[in-house]
């Protein structure tokens, strides 16, 4: 009985001394965390809250240090990590010492819960593996007329008829943000999948799936931002806070993935086309565990980073109503007044191209991108890059660098994209948009395909404005850039 008591007293006590054990850790982390946070060759400088007091967000301060730097990198003692926006360190880091900049081990901690051993969460020869078999999936013909399909099945029953619903309502505002998340996910779920998750139905439904990934892909993303990762490591070991909710999260995604997996098991998936189906047609691997990591990446990646885009872009456009005219003279020009109908009459859009590569430049859905160096290391701009450092290259500020892009950098201006009319594409490690080197972007073109699609449909049918037309975009943190308080937007019929 004596030790009965003693056991009940002992764990009775057990959510007191984790507590106690938080407190210590984030007052030492006060008191030890050096005052002066980033140095560079021309400045000492804070990097702290004051950001907040100059620009709207944390990616223009980092463009600011940026840009004061002769080389463009910077080195941000506290954190450990090396920030670059010089195109030099970027191809020595994605292509030329590939193997000494991998995603690294701290990286795959941090997603690992959610998307395992997929491809975007692992190195060496699980990661070409993956690699190869999806090439190889990507690349053929059926996959992109297939995608092609779904797309244009979510503009023509969805999109649009939800978007026409607006039109009658002169005061209601609609988040455009938020429809654009809802499509992309619709969308990549039946491509990946084969799954139709109906979140862009015109009642716009809650989707435990959507909202689980949601809040799975958000409360990893915080993983990445924690300063110190020991907070999330023991949140997780004692299963609290935001680590419990990740958990069953991200157990409402693997319910689901696992079932959708099991019942393909039990049909002839060779007549399938989703991605899911032709990676088991093609026996990639009889590991159902490793099967749902492959795929759920694949949503992660095709859901969000063009959910971001067309909300940037569109974001422009509202702003630049002149390019929005421009995109449809060429669409009249080119295809007349027919719908498009197959992928070779959107490749011949050279204009709408132009203007889907300026709107990435100044507003990439993935402002920044880590690697980890294995062994010690010197950048071209001569940066030593200790063994286990942190580099990080920064898209968004590379897209403001005058150096690179000219005096008139920060205007969007498609026409910069344009040689006689024809879409020209720059050098991929000064526009790093979608990766580079030997990692580069394997869904670039289901991606552009998408954009592309959505852009002329809503641009040849629909006047779209902002409901507060001085708004500025903010971004939340998070592993895509995501505005904080959503598009909101004024949907009017378009008058030709």
């Amino acid at each position: 009985m004596e030790s009965k008591t003693k056991w009940l007293l002992k764990t009775s006590h057990e959510p007191v001394t984790f507590f106690l054990i938080l407190v210590i850790i984030f007052c030492l982390y006060l008191f030890l965390k050096p005052r002066w946070c980033c140095k560079c060759n021309t400045c000492n400088t804070y990097l702290d809250s004051t950001w907040r007091h100059q620009f709207h967000n944390l990616c223009d301060w980092y463009t600011h240090l940026l840009r004061k730097s002769p080389t463009h990198t910077i080195h941000i003692h506290a954190l450990g990590n090396i920030v670059t926006a010089n195109p030099e360190n970027i191809e020595y880091m994605l292509k030329t010492r590939f193997d000494n900049y991998p995603k690294g081990k701290p990286f795959s901690v941090i997603l690992g819960d959610l998307l395992g051993r997929g491809i975007f969460n692992v190195d060496g020869e699980l990661w070409r593996f993956q690699r190869k078999m999806a090439s190889l999936e990507l690349c053929r013909s059926s996959i992109q007329a297939y995608c092609f399909d779904v797309v244009n099945f979510e503009i023509e029953n969805r999109l649009t008829p939800l978007l026409s619903s607006f039109i009658d309502r002169k005061t209601d505002v609609l988040d455009l943000q938020d429809v654009f998340r809802r499509f992309t996910f619709d969308s990549i779920c039946k491509i990946s999948f084969g799954l139709d998750p109906k979140c862009l139905e015109l009642c716009l439904p809650i989707s435990e799936f959507a909202d689980s990934f949601d809040l799975a892909s958000k409360l990893s993303a915080e993983r990445a931002m924690t300063t110190v990762p020991l907070i999330w490591k023991l949140k997780r070991l004692f299963n609290i806070g935001s680590e419990r909710r990740l958990k069953r999260a991200i157990n409402m995604i693997n319910v689901l993935a696992n079932e959708v997996i099991r019942q393909r098991r039990k049909k002839d998936f060779s007549n399938e086309h989703d991605l899911l189906s032709k990676f088991m047609d093609s026996s990639v691997t009889d590991d159902d565990t490793l099967l749902r990591d492959i795929v759920i990446s694949f949503v992660l990646a095709g859901r969000d980073t063009v959910a971001s885009a067309l909300t940037s872009l569109f974001w422009v456009l509202a702003n630049h109503p002149l390019v929005s005219e421009a995109v449809r003279d060429e669409a009249d020009r080119v295809i007349a007044n027919q719908e498009v109908t197959s992928i070779g009459q959107l490749q011949k859009l050279h204009y709408l191209q132009a203007v889907i590569y300026e709107g990435m430049r100044l507003y990439p859905p993935v402002q920044f991108d880590s690697k980890f160096c294995l062994d010690d290391d010197i950048l071209p701009d001569g940066t030593f890059v200790k063994s286990g450092t942190r580099v990080t290259y920064h898209t968004y500020a590379m897209g403001r660098m005058k150096e690179y892009w000219g005096t008139d950098c920060l205007e969007f201006k498609p026409e910069r994209w344009l040689k006689d009319g024809v879409f020209f594409p720059e050098n991929p490690f000064k526009y790093p948009v979608f990766h580079a080197g030997v990692r580069v972007c394997l869904g670039k073109e289901m991606a552009m395909l998408e954009l592309k699609c959505v852009i002329l449909c809503l641009l040849r049918r629909f006047d779209i404005q902002l409901s507060s037309p001085t708004h500025m975009p903010r971004f939340s943190p998070g592993l895509t850039a995501t505005f904080s308080g959503g598009l909101p937007v004024l949907v009017r019929e378009r008058i030709p």
